[in-house]
């Protein structure tokens, strides 16, 4: 009898943590390489944070707290929902869990059943579908290519609607190709999803304050009121605080929902970090002056990236509307042959040879549901960037 259970087998390790894990192990062993596969900004957790932490921690804040969320936290969230987004929620409203991560996944496994399909337009960040495994869902990717921009048609949606369809996973900007949908973009979605109410939405907003030059951010239940009874607006504080270790995410959505997503983490991790939640409530409450610089500082690696990339020989890198990652095309490199002698045969072959040949670690586009491409995270200094970029130009210009 076999000793690990079956639901194992249909869930694989985070590609992204493996490559991260690769590279930290291959430095340690005192190889050259720069890591563009963590999804986290570099810069440190505001001081003022910190500080608050330290001082819960003084204040013996370091006990139980209620299993979703402390009061305050809830009352902040509920005030950055309002005065952002548009959208009034109540405390019994919103859920606080340890990451956006366990957001997501709370709500699939309280509402999913075995043949729920859940539509996830592809390039996804590699977590959805296997949550949505793990959660006896099924999962249905939808290819968005370069010709879309990397964004899903309304009429793409319409088709991958079923009588089985549960969820609609909608994330902008997005992980792994940074594209953002526009007001009128999302408008039309929307439109779809109106037609279909047996739908819910599970809108993934964590790179909501990463867009870049003129782009606006909206979000489903703000562009169409008439989805916000079905609509699970989720976010954090990972991204746009620098506090990716602090694990503190957070949702508003129907309170039937809120209060089953709370009966899952009930039996699972129960509250998140006490001295998390407190941190937490110093980002959405204090002061938010550093987000437009760091928002500024991401655009400049962003363009130092795409142009960089795109004078390499063989990829095309289109140009996103936020986060901090870009997903290049590689094409025109597949078919030939490294410096090394690799047969590049797909983009898993291509991103194995980048990091042993030039030590540049990178995450394979089939990973995140769609080939020939990589992911690059630009969250790390320019001449770093400058550096492994120019790693990269030369391993494609030597490919014959």
């Amino acid at each position: 009898m076999a000793f690990l259970s079956d639901t194992l087998s249909r869930v694989k390790p985070s590609p992204t943590i493996a490559v991260t894990t690769k590279a930290q192990e291959l430095k340690a062993a005192g190889r050259d390489v720069i890591g563009l596969g963590a999804g986290e900004p570099d810069f440190d957790t505001p001081q003022n944070i910190r500080e608050a932490a330290k001082r819960a921690i003084d204040a013996g804040k370091t006990r139980y707290t209620a299993v979703d969320g402390i009061p305050e936290l809830k009352k902040a969230i509920c005030v950055k929902f309002e005065k952002e987004n548009g959208l009034k929620y109540a405390p019994n409203q919103i859920s606080v869990g340890t990451g956006g991560k366990q957001i997501l996944y709370n709500a699939l496994m309280a509402t999913c059943n075995p043949g729920d399909e859940v539509i996830i337009p592809a390039p996804y960040w590699v977590s959805y579908p296997d949550m949505v495994l793990l959660a006896g869902g099924t999962p249905v990717p939808v290819v968005a290519g370069i010709e879309t921009e990397f964004k899903l048609t309304p009429a793409q949606l319409e088709a991958a609607i079923t009588p089985k369809t549960k969820w609609f996973i909608f994330n902008s900007p997005s992980n792994p190709t940074g594209a953002g949908y526009t007001r009128a973009e999302l408008r039309a979605l929307c439109d779809v999803l109106l037609r279909h109410p047996q739908v819910w939405i599970m809108s993934d907003d964590m790179y909501e304050h990463l867009v870049f030059d003129d782009f606006e951010f909206t979000t489903p239940a703000q562009i169409e009121p008439a989805l916000y009874d079905r609509t699970l607006t989720c976010n954090g504080v990972s991204k746009s605080y620098a506090m990716t270790g602090w694990r503190i995410g957070y949702a508003g959505g129907p309170v039937h929902l809120i209060k089953a997503m709370g009966t899952i983490q009930s039996q699972s991790t129960s509250n998140p970090s006490s001295v998390s939640q407190y941190a937490a409530l110093e980002a959405l409450t204090g002061p938010q002056d550093f987000l437009a610089p760091n928002r500024k500082l991401f655009e400049g690696r962003r363009d130092l990236v795409v142009s960089m990339l795109n004078e390499a020989r063989g990829i095309t890198c289109p140009k996103p509307e936020g986060a901090f990652y870009v997903y290049p095309d590689i094409s025109g490199c597949i078919g030939k042959t490294s410096a090394a002698g690799t047969k590049i045969t797909n983009d898993e072959v291509f991103a194995t040879a980048l990091l042993e040949e030039t030590g540049v670690a990178v995450v394979f586009g089939a990973a995140f549901g769609l080939s020939p491409n990589f992911r690059v995270s630009y969250a790390t200094a320019n001449e770093v960037l400058r550096e492994a970029c120019t790693r990269i130009q030369n391993f494609c210009a030597t490919l014959t």
